[in-house]
């Protein structure tokens, strides 16, 4: 079923028991954190706390901190099918471009017509405007203080709406709001993503740049607003592919821009481009505080919201915690994207511990000398890739989510001397260990066996393999010896 709302996923959710409702008066400073993180590591429910003391509205988190859940949002059984979807859509990006869309001409018909089918809807009114506040007082919002050197109360989960002076063209993401006072929040949005950009061409112009925040949307909605969608696909419709169903949007009060008709809470207003504050320190995915910066200011000119509101937040710190979850998601479902531009590519695992963005395994199948470099400077190249700063390279017949099979190579087949690529780019602005800010060095492992067309001078030994009829034959004795039955738990015959 499609979720049209963040109520009907909750609704779902708690019929299949994977929804807490939490009935204790709890605070929104570091209390909830504290239940989240304990129940996450867990992988327990999402959780509804419906008494937040000095709070009008219940708050929601852990909604997508399970893999189940992200895929029960996304309509699919496993979030692999979700993948298959996308690449389905990604078929008709270059390089195939027109011949490729020729040579499947039914099948790129219906894409296009499922795109067109699935664009945004424009409606005149929505369950996000049944309330309308001018006298914005942002301390009527439960929003949470998660960590206890945090500069203030964040708004950790909103989907930010920002639009190109120039195309108009409007882009969702996730960029934490620190509350200043009862009208202005903090805009941590990072040098290197779009929203960054738009704000830098309004500022080029010298105009106050018009933004939305939009607070509990449906979950389609919300995932999309952190995907890497293929370029040309706007968010909004991306979410309607996945939904299978178009996202309703209504103009917003008081900017010019469309919002989720559907969603719990929306935040309207400007940023000033010469106007900045010192956001942070905030208690960030690194599991470090990070550095307090100057960011610009949002001032809030109208909040709308639903009768009876929802509030949906969630919580960083060091993994696991949703973010990292979704993290996970996103490298699965946009694993067809990445094999667009780079078809040798097998798979790809961005672990956990080291916060996706640090430490990145690959596994291709190898067609030439150096190939496994050709693979990193494109992977470096490559949208929020370029923020990778270790990158091993592995054969296709090597399992890239296991770590020990991923260390074992290149302990044993990865020389230093050799098979180093050593760069220097960008970096995320959230990491800590380079001397200058978003700027930094990076490491590329060639773990890959070694042939005489890369230069190896001797042989490469052969691999120690089972004999597949001693295979056989242990299989059976082990099955039907009483004594070696019991060791493994099997029932001798």
């Amino acid at each position: 079923m499609t979720f049209h709302d963040l109520s009907e996923f909750l609704s779902r959710l708690e019929e299949s028991q994977d929804l807490v409702r939490v009935t204790r008066p709890v605070s929104r400073d570091l209390e909830i954190t504290e239940i989240t993180q304990r129940t996450l590591k867990a992988d327990g429910p999402a959780l509804l706390f419906e008494n937040v003391k000095g709070a009008t509205m219940p708050v929601v988190t852990n909604l997508l901190g399970s893999p189940r859940r992200i895929a029960l949002a996304l309509q699919a059984p496993t979030l692999d099918a979700v993948a298959e979807r996308i690449e389905k859509l990604v078929h008709l990006r270059p390089p195939a471009g027109l011949i490729g869309a020729m040579k499947d001409l039914s099948g790129t018909i219906d894409v296009l017509s499922t795109l067109r089918s699935l664009a945004p809807k424009r409606v005149r009114s929505g369950p996000c405007q049944e309330v309308e506040e001018s006298d914005v007082n942002l301390d009527r919002i439960p929003i949470l203080k998660c960590w206890p050197k945090d500069g203030g109360r964040t708004v950790t989960f909103p989907v930010v709406i920002t639009c190109d002076p120039d195309t108009k063209e409007q882009h969702t993401g996730i960029y934490r709001l620190q509350q200043y006072g009862p009208d202005t929040l903090g805009l941590h949005v990072q040098v290197h993503r779009i929203g960054a950009n738009n704000y830098r061409k309004w500022a080029a112009r010298g105009e106050k740049m018009p933004i939305a925040a939009v607070i509990g949307a449906d979950p389609v909605t919300v995932f999309s607003g952190l995907a890497p969608v293929p370029e040309g696909i706007s968010n909004f419709v991306f979410a309607g592919f996945l939904r299978s169903e178009p996202v309703e949007l209504v103009p917003a009060k008081t900017v010019p821009l469309e919002v989720p008709a559907q969603a719990e809470i929306v935040l309207e207003g400007y940023v000033d481009p010469s106007e900045r504050k010192v956001e942070g320190p905030f208690g960030d995915h690194t599991g470090y505080y990070s550095a307090p910066e100057p960011f610009p200011v949002i001032h809030v000119t109208r909040v709308t919201h639903r009768a009876k509101p929802v509030y949906l937040t969630t919580v960083t710190g060091k993994p696991p915690t949703e973010d990292a979850v979704l993290g996970k998601a996103v490298e699965r479902i946009f694993l067809p994207v990445v094999r667009l531009v780079l078809p040798e590519l097998v798979d790809m695992n961005l672990p956990v511990p080291g916060l996706f963005i640090n430490v990145g395994v690959v596994s291709i199948k190898k067609s030439f000398p150096d190939h496994p470099r050709k693979v990193m400077h494109a992977l470096w190249g490559l949208g929020q890739m370029m923020f990778v700063r270790y990158l091993i390279v592995v054969d296709d017949d090597v399992n890239v989510h296991d770590l020990s099979e991923v260390l074992y190579r290149v302990g044993l087949q990865a020389d230093p001397a050799r098979d180093l690529e050593l760069s220097q780019g960008p970096v995320d602005q959230l990491s800590i260990s380079n001397a200058v800010p978003n700027i930094g060095g990076k490491v590329g492992i060639d773990a890959t066996r070694k042939r005489p067309e890369d230069g190896f001078p001797r042989p490469w030994p052969e691999e120690i393999r089972s004999d597949p009829e001693a295979v056989r034959a242990a299989e059976q004795t082990m099955r039907e010896d009483p004594a070696l039955a019991r060791l493994w738990g099997r029932s001798a015959r």
